[in-house]
């Protein structure tokens, strides 16, 4: 198929996608654009949320309308690196009586990993996704394995407050495209969800894409041409976070974003865009993704904390600014 055709198909899929979500999961529906926006895209996604708002069962809803393989990890304290990227084992020949170390692959070798809880385990296990993340392949004593493309990691993360809880070192924040808030249903919607899920079984999610098909329609979206205002602006708001920024809003950052946050804000806004049938992206696209590019790539100051100042807030301000 060319890249008209399946540039034409992106929005339907996106629709249909959305629908099928819907049917297991209520509500959330800025969440889910956001996912989307970061699946089409290629990107890693952290949800953040208290327990108990079905942001396991979205990731899980949206590997059932993907063709694709799927894991899931269990984050806990006593969790270890090799568990996650798997581990050598001694096999001995009863014939010959030689001995071969055979790598066991951990769940880590699929196309949708949820990394369930990933600040329940200390730095030292979660860096073990590190390399899986940013490089698409996993070293074992010496010896480097590929994943298999699409290779995408959906974690989810409890409030940092709570009990029994490590904070993500700022090097793995800054391998996920997106941090998304998830929040608390409305009345409406928990009506809803107590109504689906106290009579019966819930429903599985229909399947709407194949993972030959998903590929094709990420690679039409990395072929898609550069907008020159878009990228100008994704650029400006990067660097309204760093020091030396003149903005006034500035003042409350101790540390700011990189140029990946850059490279995010302009290929989300291209892919949100092109979900909804537009080829060209606005400064508009970049609004829409830039809280969740850029709020877990911001460290606020001592003052800004004690001013009751959030990311989201700093980063808001910001905008206005920029403009």
């Amino acid at each position: 198929m060319d890249d008209i055709k399946l540039f034409d198909s992106l929005a339907p899929t996106r629709e249909a996608m959305t629908k099928a979500i819907g049917r297991v999961v209520v509500g959330q529906e800025e969440v889910v654009d956001l996912m989307l926006t970061a699946l089409f895209s290629d990107g890693h996604c952290l949800f953040v949320g208290v327990p108990g708002l079905a942001k396991t069962l979205l990731v899980r809803t949206v590997a059932q309308t993907l063709g694709v393989s799927f894991g899931r990890i269990q984050f806990t304290p006593d969790l270890m690196p090799s568990d996650i990227t798997g581990t050598d084992v001694l096999e001995e020949n009863r014939e010959t009586g030689a001995r071969d170390l055979r790598f066991v692959k951990g769940p880590v070798f699929c196309n949708l990993l949820l990394a369930d809880e990933i600040n329940r385990t200390p730095p030292k296990t979660q860096a073990a996704l590190l390399q899986a993340m940013q490089e698409r392949e996993v070293t074992a004593l010496g010896k480097t394995h590929d994943l298999e493309a699409p290779f995408l990691v959906f974690a989810t993360q409890n409030p940092i407050e709570q009990e029994g809880t490590y904070p993500l070192p700022e090097a793995q924040q800054d391998r996920f495209m997106f941090s998304i808030k998830v929040g608390y249903p409305s009345i409406e919607e928990e009506r809803e969800i107590v109504r689906r899920t106290t009579v019966g079984a819930l429903p599985d999610a229909e399947h709407v894409l194949d993972l030959e098909r998903l590929l094709a329609l990420q690679g039409v979206l990395r072929r898609l041409p550069a907008n020159g205002d878009v990228i100008d602006y994704s650029v400006a708001l990067s660097a309204a976070t760093r020091a030396g920024s003149a903005y006034e809003s500035a003042r409350w950052i101790q540390w700011g974003a990189g140029p990946r946050a850059s490279q995010y804000l302009a290929i989300g806004a291209r892919t949100r865009a092109a979900l909804r049938g537009r080829d060209v992206p606005t400064r508009e696209d970049v609004r829409a993704v830039a809280l969740a590019v850029l709020r877990h790539r911001i460290v606020l100051n001592f003052e800004a904390e004690a001013a009751g100042l959030t990311p989201d807030s700093v980063i808001t301000d910001l905008m206005n600014e920029v403009g």
